[in-house]
């Protein structure tokens, strides 16, 4: 047993609901995945393929949906052969298997009650094929992701979902997810080359390979037979045909596309057709190959404000005629619940009741197609009756990349942010419809006052262009009352939408739990059946997703739907919508942000005491806080900014002894003899050998605790000089602060040292800095933050202010830093640890990254005397925190004629010291970043933090350095 252990116990919730919650996990699920189902799957597919802890059941448990149910079992398949084996033993043991991909289905898609198959983390890739006119991508990539290697080829996706900064193309594939541009032409049924995909038997077809149907019909005769059986008999039946084309002139995602009988002539034509939209019901899609479409990257965009609901919906067929490629729709209570977004004007909270908005944008190839787009988007808005938002001065389109982004930000954040600002405890749902555009205005009003008779609060966002409007209702889940008036709404909604407006019950979210019971009021007893007999002929055995998008009881959408217990306040805003996951450095070794918060629900819901919360809390110190990179990257993706490596950092608070808490503030009070200490430890490890090194820290980690004691890397470089590089405080044009990772590791290679670099060419930009005699002793405070070490946070936060107010002159001069994350703990970290007094002295200070420095006040006075061909960035979590990235590029661009951003850039997961206390942290954080970077060579690796730079080092065999040395070396004088 280690020396030290962590206080587990203070991960136990202290103050829960009065009573267990209805939904919680039963005891008898305590043990996780039950007998002989994990010794099974275990020998079938390897422990390192199998989930089976009740922690891990948990955390898949929920999704993006109001549902939640828990699996009995997790495989995270690798392969193919791992799909085809799960399913093989499905069959033979009659068990039930879903698919899930990013979970950010908003229906429940990505949720099973037996065997959830993970196919996400081993299924990411793109190959961009003939020029970027079409790409093969791996169901587990998302839509960002693609698009960024399609961007260098001019090209774009059709699918545009809002949640395509975490969404797949595995589920927008199987859920035909359109998004604000696709409408029914740029969709996926509409946009797909071929698909590859594994049936339930197994069977796997690939619809690109000329003999396809040949191989299907050998392998699957009933099958083929009975697809062109049902194929025929639609096709004899007119009437039938007619309604089908019709369902499909607008949005439409609910049930199974029947178009496919009429659009395909072979059984692989219609399967390929058929396995759009159908939610994992018919099959595993292992790889897409999809047509692209022109990237037109002038964009001219306006966000205008009518004075009610019909004057905006009046305005929209106007702006489809003039060509915008998109119109979006935000009413009033859109707009007021927005404000919780970061970058969106406080103003829009007093906006009048009525005011609607329309974000209208039109894409152009070239110049002269963007004037003529903004010519006739002018003479739109002559006729329009505007109003200006409290505090704007005009409503004109503009072509501002800055300015755009703010507006698709603010739209974009629509589920999140209303859903953000629900009451606490309330269960969100989110509903998608579309009618004719015509009646766009008609069907605004007729939910909106359905939403009220209701008792919801009614907001209303939607991609007006194509008729689909977007809704959110929030009720307590756990309360009766509140579940019968949502079927009341549900059914009079539903009732509505088809009687009134002909309308799709589904617009672009797929079937889903909540609607497979009005299925049939949609589309008819005929046409229902024939989606229940096509399930029939390609899962006749009912293997797949049951339930999801066929179901025969009326009651269906009330089953498992979750409550939302109150837990942490930074984290209770959560709707679970997991737009955090794909930034999170831990998502592929332990568990995500959304996750963290998951569990801690569950946590809520149980019993003090119980076998189920015991076995959650065990798990939570490693899964959760432990392997927390602390990075907040997930801050930034969350579009109402949830900080959960916060709060991950107040959990580590909480397990620290008293002993350690004082141990810590002493290093902090101390901390000059600290730094001292560590340099001379780093001289002679660099004396000593890697080996030893690494066998002796090895050694104490098991003896005291892995989270204490760092493994000694032999990536850690040499000690940085004793003494720091002569300055002067006269003249000096800003205040160096080397940070303490500078002071005490050195630079890779024989030249100039980072703090040598900096003042040689701030010098030599004519301005010089000035590093203060002092300097040693101070910190940023980011060591005891990150590490929730509150009393040593304190005292450091306080005392680097207060040298910093008298380092600059009481704030006359800048103070720059020459570590990003440094930067990011001064100007920001320290703020909520100062007393009242340091709080107004550090409000009149000017914390200067180095980047900055560089960038915009040395690079326009110097001159470029020698480049690399090639450079690489690394942007760490820091900079994205500051914005600071730009910089990064632009001081690159200076120093190298070739500057390259890996798409799959991310955060290193090294975190100070984190990646030598859990190297599988930052080994699964950087892999596919460090796959694209090994994959050519460069002749420079650049950043702009020590301890991320031996991160990048570690992960690709590599020697980055930070950029600031780079300009060095590019602007030195002499040969």
């Amino acid at each position: 047993m280690p020396l030290l252990e962590p206080h587990a116990d203070a991960l136990r919730p202290t103050a829960r609901e009065s009573a267990p919650a209805p939904d919680r996990v039963p005891d008898r699920q305590a043990g996780g995945t039950p007998e002989p189902l994990r010794s099974d799957l275990i020998a079938l597919l390897g422990a390192d393929k199998v989930l089976h802890k009740v922690s891990d059941l948990v955390r898949y448990a929920s999704d993006a949906s109001p549902y939640r149910f828990v699996p009995q079992v997790v495989v995270v398949a690798e392969d193919v052969d791992d799909i085809s084996a799960v399913l093989s033993y499905a069959h033979g043991k009659g068990r039930e298997v879903v698919f899930r991909a990013a979970g950010t289905s908003l229906n429940g898609q990505a949720q099973g009650e037996d065997i959830l198959v993970d196919v996400r983390r081993h299924w990411a890739g793109i190959e961009v094929l003939d020029d970027g006119a079409r790409a093969r991508i791996g169901p587990g990539t998302t839509v960002v992701r693609a698009n960024a290697t399609l961007a260098r080829h001019g090209r774009v996706l059709g699918p545009d979902p809002a949640s395509a900064i975490a969404c797949t193309l595995g589920g927008v594939v199987a859920n035909n997810a359109s998004g604000m541009t696709a409408g029914t032409t740029r969709n996926s049924y509409r946009t797909l080359a071929s698909l590859t995909f594994v049936l339930p038997s197994g069977t796997v077809v690939d619809t690109a390979e000329d003999d396809a149907d040949e191989l299907l019909a050998h392998a699957e005769p009933a099958l083929c037979q009975g697809l062109l059986d049902l194929k025929a008999e639609i096709e004899a039946d007119p009437e039938l045909v007619a309604r089908i084309r019709a369902k499909y002139e607008i949005k439409n995602t609910n049930g199974y596309r029947l178009d496919a009988f009429l659009d395909g002539a072979t059984p692989v034509q219609i399967l390929r057709g058929l396995m759009v939209g159908s939610e994992g019901t018919f099959g595993f899609i292992a790889e897409t190959v999809f047509d692209t479409l022109p990237l037109d990257r002038l964009v001219s965009t306006a966000l205008l404000f009518f004075p009610s609901l019909p004057a905006a919906a009046a305005a929209v067929p106007r702006f489809n005629e003039a060509g915008a490629l998109a119109v979006e729709l935000m009413d009033g209570n859109t707009l007021r619940a927005s404000v919780s977004v970061e970058g969106v004007p406080k103003d829009w909270a007093e906006l009048p009741k009525d005011t609607t908005a329309l974000l209208v944008e039109f894409r152009a190839p070239d110049e002269e197609r963007q004037r003529a787009d903004e010519e006739r988007a002018a003479e739109v808005l002559e006729s329009l009756q505007l109003v200006a938002p409290v505090g704007s001065v005009t409503n004109a389109f503009t072509r501002d990349a800055k300015t755009i982004s703010g507006y698709w930000k603010a739209r974009k954040a629509f589920v999140t942010a209303v859903g953000g600002s629900r009451p606490s405890g309330t269960t969100l749902i989110t509903e998608d419809f579309a009618v004719p555009p015509g009646r766009l205005a008609d069907a605004c009003s007729a939910l909106l006052e359905l939403q009220t008779r209701h008792g919801f609060d009614a907001a209303v966002a939607g991609h007006a262009a194509h008729g689909n409007l977007h809704f959110l209702l929030a009720f307590d889940a756990g309360r009766a009352a509140d579940v019968e008036r949502y079927a009341a709404f549900m059914d009079e909604f539903c009732a509505l939408t088809v009687e009134r407006f002909d309308g799709s019950l589904k617009a672009e979210h797929a079937t889903g739990r909540n609607i497979a019971p009005f299925l049939e009021l949609e589309w008819g007893a005929k046409a229902t059946e024939l989606m229940w007999r096509t399930k029939q002929v390609i899962d006749p055995d009912g293997l797949l997703a049951p339930r999801i998008v066929l179901d025969r009881d009326p009651q269906a959408h009330l089953r498992g739907l979750k409550t939302i217990p109150q837990v942490e306040a930074i984290a209770d805003p959560c709707i679970e919508c997991g737009f955090c996951e794909p930034t999170c450095p831990s998502r592929d070794v332990t568990t995500t942000p959304r996750q963290r918060i998951v569990l801690r629900r569950e946590m809520m819901r149980q019993s003090p005491g119980s076998p189920v919360e015991d076995g959650l809390v065990e798990a939570y110190g490693y899964d959760a806080v432990d392997t927390c990179a602390g990075d907040s990257t997930c801050k930034l993706a969350c579009p109402v900014g949830i900080d959960t490596g916060l709060m991950m950092k107040d959990f580590r608070h909480a397990r620290h002894s008293p002993r350690e808490e004082r141990i810590a503030a002493l290093a902090a009070r101390n901390f000059k003899l600290v730094e001292a200490s560590a340099r001379l430890a780093v001289a002679a490890a660099d004396k000593i050998g890697d080996r030893l090194l690494t066998s002796v820290t090895r050694t104490a980690r098991k003896a005291v605790r892995a989270d204490l004691v760092p493994e000694w890397l032999p990536e850690i470089p040499g000690p940085a000089a004793r003494r720091l590089p002569p300055t002067s405080r006269v003249g000096a044009a800003a205040v160096y602060f080397p940070a303490c990772v500078n002071r005490i590791f050195g630079t890779p290679g024989q030249g100039p040292s980072l703090t040598q670099s900096v003042v040689a060419v701030s010098a030599r930009a004519g301005k010089p800095v000035w590093i203060p005699d002092d300097v040693n002793g101070t910190c940023c405070a980011t060591i005891w933050h990150s590490k929730g070490y509150e009393a040593g946070n304190r005292v450091m936060a306080n005392r680097i202010v207060e040298a910093a107010w008298g380092w600059t002159a009481g704030g006359r001069l800048p103070l720059v830093v020459d570590a990003s994350s440094c930067t990011l703990g001064i100007a920001h970290e320290v703020v909520p640890y100062l007393s009242d007094a340091n709080r107004e002295l550090h409000a009149e200070l000017t914390v200067v990254d180095s980047l900055v420095w560089a960038a915009e006040e040395l690079l326009p006075h110097l001159t470029v005397l020698r480049t690399v061909d090639s450079a690489v960035l690394h942007t760490t979590c820091s900079m994205r925190h500051l914005g600071d990235g730009e910089q990064l590029r632009q001081l690159a661009e200076a120093c190298a004629d070739e500057v390259v951003t890996p798409d799959d850039e991310a955060c290193c997961g090294f975190a100070g010291d984190r990646g030598m206390l859990h190297k599988e942290l930052t080994r699964s954080a950087t892999a596919r970043e460090a796959a694209e970077v090994t994959s050519r060579p460069y002749d420079a690796h650049l950043s702009a933090n020590r301890m991320c730079e031996v991160g990048m080092d570690h992960a690709t065999g590599r020697s980055y350095h930070s950029v600031l040395i780079e300009l060095e070396r590019a602007t030195r004088p002499g040969p």
